[in-house]
């Protein structure tokens, strides 16, 4: 009796004429999968045709699948052996059905990729193992087809299943077994085959079996997007689905972005009689809250601290479909759950060659290309990494009216990424009876934030010091915030990572703030790569900041390379270095740019102290 478990879904790939609608029409039949009378049709098929028996039209529907011979959508097929029943799901092989195969294979658990013995690994036989790894399915299994037409050679079978294992192990991906199969013949497909007595793994449906049931959706973290807000009577119901997690009455959510906070009062479902106390992955319910707080289609809620990353950048793979090239800062619209986001297309990081993996750095991104981007959007936006939730971890690209490409968050090296987190409640800010403009009139001049942004070694500590030395001079209330004394105290429990980094550029931002209000002007010298970043700052003080951009050259400041930096990230020694291996956004309107590459110490600091002079300025004393 098979085990009472749900249906595992199975993504069939490889390259076109491989054999792989032979196969799988094989494989239904030997497991006794398939329904009744069909065996006949198929049958009545191919002698309409007058071609040989084809196992292959089970799954090509179509009427020109038939006559070409290739399988052009996906097709959905029910297969059940002794312990599990699967959703067999067929994506076209053929490099022009490219969206078909990523559609195919976007919600299954696990893939098997079919490989001919005769012509062995081609190229879309790489790019669809490079699909399912950017998918995410880690499970994968090798079929190395049609070993009737190779008269069942161990040697030729050794030589495939090496190039393909070497493929995948590229990739970070070990295939669960490689089998030498005939879908033809039904060697090794449900019994062992006596023409190939060398073989002794498992034969394919073995194999299949041998696939791990994915972590339920049920016992993941809780993500219910937000599709719509309805008033019913006096009761406002939030519309969604429960993608992954359990949702209960009685539980506090969170919604992100926003953070705003609220316990659930009632589960609403149809039929109205029927108000459950919980709610699963896969449901679509509507919920009420005790707290009439606002919330919006498109964001999502979940519990606290277990939520998704909030973010105005993300590093993402994707492949390309569009009918016109990706192109480097053009603005796309991004789908995600329930929300909709316009993004640009910051940086193409490269553009990745599937036959060996090599990579090339370019502007654009041609139809079936697959590519390593940086989307950046005004908003912000909520996603979780698709490794761990994929539900919320994909996302689609339209341009214009069209599903122009798909892609999968990569959360491992970009952006300024954070975890909602525990806020500070039960606080209240409390203002002083000195007012600024008081301050500003003892001092004698205004208080500002003059914040040097630049690569390492554009020299924004040399000037912010020497700007220091000489404001004190002429008696203005001045200090200096350092990225390197920063990090030795209130920020040392921070490291590198983009997260971290934006963490320290809020922290000194915050105290800027405060010393600012205080009456002083504060230079801060900061890489602060990020330009969102830097926003944040600003909006924390805008009346109060001022952005600087110490300009060089990349080539100017490693040549430089004060600290020896920059010769270490050359060498790998370290990681995510601005400017190397990870970017640094120059502002786009700053207030003021100070090039030190083409300009001595005496001509910028001279720049500088003429805007101090001119923006903040001498306040006269009132009569």
């Amino acid at each position: 009796m098979a085990e009472a478990v749900a249906p595992l879904r199975i993504a069939l790939a490889g390259h076109v004429d491989h054999g792989k609608s032979t196969l799988v029409g094989r494989l239904v039949y030997d497991t006794g999968s398939l329904p009744e009378g069909k065996l006949e049709a198929i049958r009545a098929s191919s002698a309409k045709r007058g071609m040989p028996f084809e196992w292959a039209f089970l799954l090509d529907a179509f009427q020109a699948e038939r006559d070409q011979g290739i399988t052009i959508d996906t097709t959905q097929v029910w297969l059940k052996t002794a312990k599990r029943a699967y959703t067999l799901v067929d994506a076209p092989g053929h490099k022009e059905f490219l969206r078909n195969m990523v559609t195919g294979a976007a919600a299954a658990d696990c893939a098997l990729l079919v490989v001919d013995a005769k012509e062995g690994v081609r190229e879309q036989s790489r790019r669809h193992a490079y699909l399912l790894g950017l998918l995410g399915l880690s499970q994968i299994l090798v079929a190395v087809n049609k070993m009737d037409l190779v008269d069942y050679d161990q040697a030729r079978f050794a030589e495939v299943a090496r190039a393909i294992e070497a493929y995948l192990d590229s990739l970070g991906v070990a295939p669960r077994a490689v089998v030498p199969v005939s879908g033809r013949e039904g060697d090794n497909v449900a019994a062992r085959s006596a023409a190939m007595p060398w073989y002794h793994g498992p034969t394919l449906v073995e194999a299949i079996d041998g696939f791990r049931p994915p972590i339920p959706p049920v016992d993941q973290p809780l993500r219910f997007p937000v599709q719509d807000v309805y008033k019913f009577d006096e009761r406002r119901i939030l519309a969604g689905r429960v993608e992954s997690g359990r949702l209960r009455r009685g539980d506090t959510l969170v919604f992100s972005p926003g953070g705003r906070k609220a316990r659930v009062a009632s589960i609403e479902a149809w039929p109205e009689d029927r108000r459950p106390d919980e709610a699963e992955a896969g449901r679509s319910i509507g919920i009420t809250l005790d707290d009439p707080i606002f919330v919006e289609r498109g964001q999502i809620g979940h519990l606290e601290g277990s939520g998704p990353v909030e973010t105005n950048s993300l590093r993402a793979r994707i492949v390309w479909l569009g009918r016109q090239p990706l192109v480097r800062g053009k603005r796309y619209k991004l789908k995600l759950a329930t929300a909709e986001h316009q993004v640009e297309v910051q940086t193409i990081e490269r553009v990745i060659d599937t036959a060996d993996l090599a990579s090339r750095p370019a502007d654009a991104v041609s139809a079936g290309e697959i590519a390593e981007v940086v989307l950046r959007a005004r908003a912000t936006l909520v996603v979780d990494d698709a490794k761990i939730l994929p539900r919320t971890g994909r996302f689609v690209l339209v341009d214009g009216f069209d599903v122009a490409g798909g892609g999968t968050v990569a959360l491992d090296g970009h952006p300024r990424a954070r975890r909602e987190g525990i806020r500070s409640t039960n606080v209240k800010r409390v203002e002083g009876r000195i007012g600024l403009a008081e301050r500003w009139q003892a001092n004698g001049h205004k208080s500002g934030i003059l914040w040097l942004t630049g690569l390492s070694g554009a020299g924004k500590s040399t000037l912010a010091v020497e700007l220091e030395q000489h404001l004190f001079r002429k008696g203005w209330h001045v200090t200096v915030l350092d990225g390197d004394n920063i990090r030795h105290g209130l920020s040392a429990d921070l490291g590198f990572a983009p997260e971290d980094r934006a963490e320290n550029i809020r922290r000194v931002g915050e105290v800027a703030a405060l010393i600012a209000r205080s009456g002083m002007i504060v230079i801060t010298a900061f890489i602060s790569p990020y330009r969102a970043d830097r926003d944040r700052v600003r909006r924390i003080a805008p009346d109060l900041f001022h952005e600087i951009h110490v300009a060089a050259d990349l080539a100017t400041c490693e040549r430089r390379d004060p600290k020896g930096l920059y010769a270490k990230a050359r060498a790998g020694q370290i990681p995510e270095f601005t400017g190397i291996s990870a970017p640094y956004e120059a502002p786009e309107a700053p207030d003021l740019v100070v090039d030190t590459a083409r300009n001595g110490l005496d001509a910028c600091l001279g720049q500088l102290s003429a805007y101090v002079e001119r923006s903040l300025g001498k306040v006269e004393e009132s009569s």
